[in-house]
């Protein structure tokens, strides 16, 4: 797939390129300051963009405004972000557009080439990929929310959801049927008051925004 990378760590950006050209993808182009970012991705239109939150100049969310200025511009652009913390506010801003090819991952989970690569495959194909450790973080302010419904159980389903995992991997993860994790999930989506008629995909995605807007 083609790539678009924005990223002003030289070390991780030169690593980025390696790691993505050696699995047998192509880097079209590469950002590292906030204001090239979106006429880059307007010039190559790219499967999938790989943003820092923080670029230059400001160093405070110039990556994540360019991101949310690419969707506006292409809404089909698929945008794995990368942080060095866990920010929530930027995690729920870009997600509150439409949890459609949308990631969040922190920097470190790029060392784990497997997962990131996982991940990046996830989010171009439309998916979610959210850091394991954001969502906890997500997760552990969330009180007195219309979360508070479920079991247990069915918010440890509902995390994995969100980190963008499929059925079979939720039950590997959990030691259960993907029959119970079917079941599971049907609760959630009774329980958050999810559209009866809307597909089994685009309500996960409105399961994992339910989750992240609570």
């Amino acid at each position: 797939m083609r790539v678009v990378i924005a990223e002003d760590n030289a070390l991780l950006r030169e690593g980025l390129i390696l790691l993505l050209s050696s699995s047998g993808h192509e880097v079209a182009g590469v950002a590292s300051t906030g204001p090239e970012v979106l006429p880059l991705l307007l010039e190559h239109r790219p499967d999938i963009a790989v943003l820092d939150v923080r670029m230059p100049p400001g160093f405070r969310d110039e990556g994540l405004r360019a991101a949310l200025a690419a969707r506006r511009e292409l809404p089909d652009l698929p945008v794995l972000v990368l942080s060095q913390y866990v920010e929530e506010t930027y995690a729920a801003e870009l997600l509150s557009g439409g949890a459609r090819g949308v990631g969040y991952l922190l920097k470190d989970r790029v060392g784990r080439v497997d997962e990131f690569l996982d991940a990046l495959e996830r989010v171009a194909g439309g998916g979610t990929a959210l850091d394991p450790e954001v969502v906890t973080e997500l997760l552990s302010r969330r009180r007195d929310c219309p979360l508070e419904v479920l079991t247990p159980r069915e918010r440890e389903v509902l995390e994995l959801m969100a980190q963008g995992h499929g059925n079979g991997t939720i039950a590997d993860s959990l030691t259960i049927t993907e029959r119970s994790v079917h079941k599971h999930i049907g609760n959630v989506f009774a329980k958050l008051g999810l559209p009866p008629g809307e597909s089994g995909g685009h309500r996960r995605v409105l399961a994992v925004l339910a989750y992240l807007n609570a």
